[in-house]
C-alpha cells in the first residue's frame, strides 16, 4: 500500500519532537495493514497531537480539547466498518479524563494513542496530568502539588481490554500500533516521547532516559486478561437484533384552521404539581393539528412538589428559529410562584395581550387585558387549573380553538384520563 501521508501538509514539528516519528510510524502501520484512505477515521483535539488529522489523507474529525474519544465513539457506532484511531496528548487526556474512563468501561473498538510528553507543549510548557513532581515546568511549582497520573494503571482499573506503555522510539512501534488496531475492543497506547520545544529545555529527557524509566515500571503491554469481554458495538448489535423495532413517530394530520394567523406566543406561569408542563404539551399538540410549528421550553425547580413551574409555548405557521419569548400574547397566571418568577415580563405586555388570572394570584400592573378565572366555583382542583385554563383560552379563540384543544387531548391522553380531561375543559368552556 502507498503512504497515506498528506503531501500538501507534511508533518512539521519542533526538531527532535517524538510526534514526528510517531506520525511516520503510524503511516507504516497503516501500510502494513493494507488500509486505504476511506477505511480510516482520524480523530484528534487540541495541542501538537491535534495536528495528526491534517497530516493524513483519511477521514478526519478535529474537536475540542479532551473530547476526541466522544466523537470517536459516535463515529464507530455509526460506521463500525471504519478503523477509528484517536490521537491525544497528555494534556487532552487530563482534560478529558472522564471520557477516557467511559471509553475503558464501554470497550468500543477504538484505538487511542496518547502522545505523552509530560507537559502542555503547545501552550507554553505548563504541567499536565502526567508531569513528574520534580520537573521544571512553565507553571512554576504547581506540579509539586499533584500526583502524576499513571495512564495505563488508570485504563486497566477502568476496564480497558488492551493497554500498552511504551517509548516513541521503540523499534517495533509500528507492529505494536498494528496489534492495537487489530484488537477487537478499546486499545490504549501510552507512548512516551520528547518535547524539545518546551520540556527538555528545563529537564533532561532523552530516548535512553525514557527507556530507563520504563524499565523501572511494571511491564504493561497488550491484552488485559481480566478485562477481556465482548466488544461494545458487536454486543450492542447482538442485544438489539431480536428486539422489536421502535415504532414510527406519531404523525399528526392537519385537520383544522388556526383561529389566529401568524406566530402566537403563550406562557404558563404556575407551581409544582399543577401539571404545567403537561398542559403546555397539550397546547402544542393542539397547534400541530392545525399544521403549526410548535416549541415548548420549560423551567421548573429541582425540588418535588414545591416551587415554580413555567412553560413557554410558540405556535407558528413559519419555522421557529428562536424560542425566546419577551412579549407573549397570552399569559396564564396560575400560581404566585410562577408570576413572581417572571414579574419583569409583565412590564412589556401591550394592550393586545391577554392574561388569564387564576383565583388568589396577584398580577403586577400591566397594559394587558386581565381576565379573572373563577376556577374554584367550578370545583376545579388546583392540579387541574392549567388544563382548565386551556379550555378558557380556547373559548376566547386565542391561539387554539375548542376543536383543536379536544384533538390535542385525544392525542395526549387515553381511556378514563381522556374522558376526565374532555369533561373538564367542556365544563370550563361553558
Amino acid at each position: 500500500m502507498d503512504s497515506l501521508l498528506n503531501d500538501t501538509r507534511p508533518p512539521v514539528f519542533c526538531p527532535g519532537c517524538s510526534h514526528e516519528r510517531i506520525t511516520h510510524t503510524l503511516d507504516k502501520a497503516f501500510q502494513n495493514m493494507g488500509l486505504a484512505d476511506h477505511q480510516i477515521a482520524m480523530v484528534s483535539d487540541i495541542g501538537c497531537s491535534g495536528l495528526f488529522d491534517t497530516f493524513f489523507n483519511t477521514h478526519a474529525l478535529h474537536g475540542l480539547h479532551g473530547r476526541a474519544l466522544t466523537y470517536a465513539a459516535g463515529l464507530k457506532l455509526g460506521r463500525p466498518d471504519l478503523n477509528v484511531l484517536v490521537t491525544m496528548g497528555d494534556g487532552g487526556q487530563g482534560i478529558g479524563g472522564a471520557h477516557l474512563l467511559a471509553a475503558c468501561r464501554r470497550n468500543l473498538n477504538l484505538t487511542l494513542l496518547v502522545l505523552n510528553n509530560f507537559n502542555f507543549g503547545m501552550t507554553g510548557g505548563q504541567f499536565s496530568a502526567t508531569t513528574p513532581p520534580d520537573a521544571q515546568v512553565g507553571s512554576g511549582f504547581l506540579n509539586l502539588l499533584e500526583r502524576p497520573l499513571d495512564i495505563c494503571q488508570t485504563a486497566q482499573a477502568a476496564g480497558a481490554a488492551y493497554v500498552t506503555r511504551c517509548s516513541a522510539y521503540r523499534k517495533d512501534l509500528e507492529a505494536e500500533i498494528q496489534r492495537a488496531m487489530e484488537f477487537e475492543g478499546f486499545a490504549v497506547l501510552d507512548i512516551w516521547g520528547v518535547c524539545p520545544g518546551r520540556y527538555t529545555k528545563r529537564n533532561r529527557l532523552t530516548p535512553k532516559t525514557i527507556e530507563a524509566s520504563l524499565a523501572k515500571l511494571p511491564a504493561i503491554e497488550g491484552p488485559v486478561a481480566e478485562n477481556i469481554r465482548k466488544e461494545y458495538g458487536r454486543h450492542y448489535r447482538e442485544l438489539t437484533a431480536g428486539r422489536k423495532p421502535v415504532a414510527d413517530p406519531l404523525k399528526i394530520e392537519t385537520v383544522f384552521d388556526p383561529p389566529q394567523l401568524g406566530r402566537r406566543e403563550a406562557i404558563l406561569l404556575g407551581s409544582a404539581g399543577q401539571r404545567i408542563i403537561t398542559a403546555g404539551e397539550v397546547l402544542c399538540l393542539a397547534g400541530l393539528t392545525a399544521g403549526l410549528n410548535t416549541t415548548q421550553k420549560n423551567e421548573y425547580n429541582i425540588t418535588v412538589m414545591r416551587g415554580h413551574s413555567i412553560s413557554e409555548l410558540i405556535l407558528s405557521p413559519e419555522e421557529i428559529d428562536y424560542t425566546g419569548i419577551k412579549r407573549p400574547g397570552v399569559v396564564l397566571a396560575l400560581a404566585q410562584e410562577g408570576v413572581d418568577r417572571r414579574r419583569e415580563m409583565f412590564k412589556h405586555l401591550d394592550g393586545d395581550a391577554l392574561v388569564l388570572q387564576a383565583d388568589g394570584v396577584q398580577v403586577p400592573a400591566c397594559s394587558a387585558r386581565i381576565h379573572p378565572m373563577d376556577l374554584k366555583s367550578h370545583r376545579i382542583k388546583k392540579p387541574d387549573w392549567a388544563l382548565a385554563s386551556l379550555g378558557v383560552l380556547a373559548g376566547f379563540g386565542k391561539i387554539i380553538s375548542p376543536a383543536m384543544l379536544a384533538a390535542g387531548l385525544k392525542i395526549r391522553f387515553k381511556g378514563s384520563t381522556l374522558d376526565t380531561a374532555l369533561e373538564l375543559v367542556k365544563q370550563i368552556e361553558s
